[in-house]
């Protein structure tokens, strides 16, 4: 059966299986056990450095360095192969040591109260003292290991435990300690701690390092069950007030793991290398620049190296990576849910998307030079073919990017950031692709007769209270006041419902901010539109420039005033279906200034 290797016995190799029995079924105890970062972490395993050397085929040969006792070893790392929720292997060739390759490997199998588990370390001695050491306490030790991390995980998968593995964090030492106390106070004066402060410190000063190598906000408002916009807020202030480090990560858009990390926007390169996937790439806000934190060196230093550089968790958008030797074809158990997908190699070269839609999955053919698809197979089953000349590793991944990856378009667009790192700004001339972004813009209908009526001074002070009243809404709802311009403001929002929620409520509570403001009768004309944009420093402050950004002016300007101007991309959008039902909608059509062909509109009168 695919994804069950055989002991090379040609090489001397000797093996052990190790059998756990879990409660809970393959796809609760995999995302622990399939962590090796994690798990070599909590084994207590020393780091180690990884050396990527690009071959002239374009395949990466991965050399690893660590000292482990009285030990300094050299290996050859060679890719994992695995199949989600099912089994994993790695192994590692050595060049110096006792041992003479090493290769562990999981299997999951499903039971009908759960699942069995079985650990199999394989091992070939490289001089006397290898042998003495298989014939000894390596395989018992090693079996002691796996039984006691297996129980953690366990304890951890059924609610038992709040972590997945004991971990003893280091020592704070006393003057750290106070300095984290007056952290977590000035974090909640702040008002954007909400209540969270506290619980970010302990994170920070108790966690396994791998969850501290990067921070990611989305990931903690998952696993806290709590709204993003407070973890994101959270982590902005405790950046600002020195308890973590704000960086912005360049992620390679094949592996999606950061190759490029800055501290400040204006040091974001253009593009990086990936010596993983031995490809270089560009960049773009919305699809590949995150914005992610570490914790300050002064609270806790993270130690360089890797617990593991692969591993399924490293990557869980990859649901099958298996290497295949030339002319190989392997059909292997899996269970891919319902969605959009990709095919390639770990090597750089062709790639391919594909559905599955219920219909099986179709086979991957890697040929000497592209991948193309075969037909289907049968439910739970994946083909995978190399017909090419050389071993190829064939990866089949979801095409979701990185589901808990806080990128650049979505934090520049929140008032938290811009009243926090007003300072984070791109460097004079520099521009980055963004691939989506929602503006608003704003004015005040008859605003010249205001001024007129009431006098400048009066006319002003009314203004600027209602830019307080507009900014916010827009804040309420996730976006950020890029600019004021005159009597009208722009906008920005990473989600369109949250843009359209504003829109809503400032219409619908303009009225009261009249009667608060002394009767004045302020009627706001306001337009949406979604589309690509550049980010770029204008005036010293993030700014955004292109078509999407004219077509967004031009249609507030074809406001009445007490309505809601949508472009026809907007207004496409099945999710925002729901918050206009009931609602009365025009569609229209006119010819924008800057634009040859008409533009169709929908007006919603609120």
């Amino acid at each position: 059966m695919a994804g069950v290797f055989p002991l090379d016995t040609s090489r001397g190799g000797q093996s052990r299986t190790f059998v756990r029995h879990f409660s809970v079924p393959p796809e609760a105890i995999w995302p622990i056990l399939s962590d090796t970062a994690r798990f070599n972490e909590a084994a207590k395993l020393p780091k180690h450095t990884i050396e990527e050397i690009p071959r002239d085929d374009g395949s990466v040969l991965y050399i690893g360095r660590a000292k482990i006792g009285p030990f300094s070893l050299i290996w050859d790392d060679n890719p994992v192969n695995w199949v989600a929720n099912r089994w994993f292997r790695h192994c590692r060739d050595m060049r110096t040591g006792p041992l003479r390759y090493l290769c562990a490997k999981l299997t999951l199998v499903r039971e009908s109260e759960g699942c069995r588990a079985e650990y199999t370390v394989e091992a070939a001695a490289a001089n006397v003292l290898g042998r003495l050491m298989l014939a000894t306490r390596f395989f018992p030790s090693t079996r002691d290991m796996f039984m006691g991390l297996a129980e953690e995980a366990e304890r951890y998968a059924t609610g038992v435990s709040p972590i997945p593995f004991d971990y003893q964090a280091p020592a704070v030492e006393a003057d750290v300690g106070e300095r984290v106390d007056r952290l977590v106070e000035r974090i909640e004066a702040s008002k954007r701690g909400h209540g969270l402060a506290r619980q970010l410190a302990d994170h920070v000063l108790q966690a396994q390092e791998v969850d501290l190598v990067r921070v990611r906000p989305l990931s903690l408002a998952r696993d806290w069950d709590t709204p993003a916009r407070k973890l994101i807020e959270l982590c902005l202030e405790s950046a600002r007030a020195g308890l973590l480090t704000l960086r912005w990560d360049l992620l390679c858009p094949r592996c999606r793991i950061g190759k490029a990390a800055v501290e400040a926007l204006d040091e974001l390169p253009e593009g990086a290398h990936c010596d993983t996937c031995n490809i270089s790439y560009d960049r773009d806000f919305s699809r590949n620049v995150e914005v992610a934190f570490v914790p300050a060196p002064q609270v806790r230093s993270i130690e360089a190296g890797e617990y593991c550089l692969f591993g399924p968790m490293s990557t869980p958008h990859i649901w099958v990576q298996l290497t295949l030797a030339a002319g190989a074809r392997e059909v292997v158990e899996a269970d891919l849910p319902l969605g959009s997908y990709r095919a390639r190699t770990l090597e750089p070269g062709p790639e391919v998307d594909f559905e599955i839609d219920g219909g099986g999955v179709p086979t991957i053919v890697v040929d000497v030079e592209s991948i193309h698809i075969g037909s289907a197979n049968g439910a739970g089953a994946v083909a995978l073919e190399n017909l090419g000349g050389r071993p190829k590793t064939i990866i089949v991944e979801e095409l979701r990017w990185v589901r808990h990856a806080l990128t650049a378009d979505r934090v520049t667009t929140m008032q938290a950031f811009r009243d926090l790192f007003s300072d984070q700004v791109l460097r004079p001339g520099d521009e980055v692709s963004v691939g989506r972004v929602t503006l608003m813009f704003t004015d005040l209908r008859g605003s010249t007769a205001l001024y007129s009526d009431v006098g400048d001074a009066a006319a002003y002070h009314l203004v600027r209270e209602h830019f307080a009243f507009l900014a916010a809404i827009v804040r309420a709802h996730g976006g950020a006041v890029v600019k004021t311009i005159g009597d009208a403001i722009m906008a920005a929002f990473s989600d369109p419902a949250d843009a359209l929620r504003a829109a809503l409520e400032a219409q619908r509570e303009v009225d009261g901010f009249n009667r608060a403001s002394g009767g004045q009768d302020l009627v706001i004309k306001l337009g949406l539109h979604e589309g690509p944009c550049i980010a770029v420093t204008l005036n010293g402050r993030l700014d955004y420039f292109g078509t999407s950004v004219n077509m967004a002016a031009r249609l507030q300007a074809q406001s009445l005033g007490g309505d809601i101007v949508l472009s026809k991309e907007i207004f496409a959008n099945p999710a925002l279906g729901v918050l206009l039902d009931g609602m009365a909608v025009s569609e229209e059509s006119v010819h924008l200034k800057g634009f040859a062909e008409p533009v169709s509109f929908c007006r919603v009168s609120v």
